[in-house]
């Protein structure tokens, strides 16, 4: 496992998906508390099993008909990727009298195959009214997965343009202070971008196995 775990300058989201609790178990006991799961269902099971201390992370594309189930035992939902998506968190927040952090996903690589708000669709809706419009909602920042590719040129310019939107952002909203980007086979480049979440999982738990 390289020495990535949480540190002053970042917060490293340990990808637990299809992980067991034993794995899962061994690397909270070295200190850690924030994991993430992309599937409704096993987070909600997970977060049953382990210590009630985890910040559990929705990092997976999320239904807007599992959201009253893992609004509960969230943290923060890094994929709210639609105003329909982003609508139901507040309204089922409300049923439960609770506020829902989130980050808004945009699709920084514009694929088709990839979910997330354009950049002027996220420009249009996050304004000064955000907040007054969504009571139960937190928004505290942006989340984006750059393109597969090994050109770090074009990775970088994909996370310098969402740390710039950012950081835009982060003027003209007060709760907006964390910027998710980085996965294990980018998130050193993603730190010197200005990344200050990164999600990583088979540089702690090792390659998964999908069967």
């Amino acid at each position: 496992m390289e020495n990535i775990l949480n540190n002053d300058n970042y917060i490293c989201v340990a990808v637990s998906k299809t992980k067991p609790i034993e794995e899962i178990s061994k690397v909270y006991n070295l200190g850690h508390r924030d994991f993430g799961e992309n599937k409704v269902q096993e987070l909600i099971k997970k977060q049953k099993e382990l210590p009630k201390d985890i910040n559990w992370h929705m990092i997976g594309h999320l239904q807007t008909n599992k959201v009253k189930r893992i609004l509960p035992v969230s943290y923060l939902i890094h994929s709210v990727d639609s105003i329909k998506l982003l609508n139901v968190i507040d309204k089922e927040s409300k049923k439960i009298n609770s506020i829902s952090n989130i980050l808004i996903q945009l699709n920084i690589s514009e694929e088709t195959s990839k979910y997330g708000f354009l950049y002027e669709e996220a420009d249009a809706l996050i304004n000064r009214d955000f907040l007054k419009k969504y009571n139960n909602i937190n928004l505290r920042g942006f989340m984006g997965m750059a393109s597969f590719t090994e050109d770090d040129n074009i990775i970088k310019k994909q996370f310098d343009k969402l740390n710039n939107f950012f950081m835009q952002k982060k003027k003209l909203i007060e709760t907006v202070d964390t910027l998710s980007m980085g996965m294990s086979n980018d998130y050193k480049l993603a730190l010197k971008c200005g990344s200050n979440m990164i999600r990583i999982g088979s540089k702690i738990f090792g390659e998964r196995n999908y069967q």
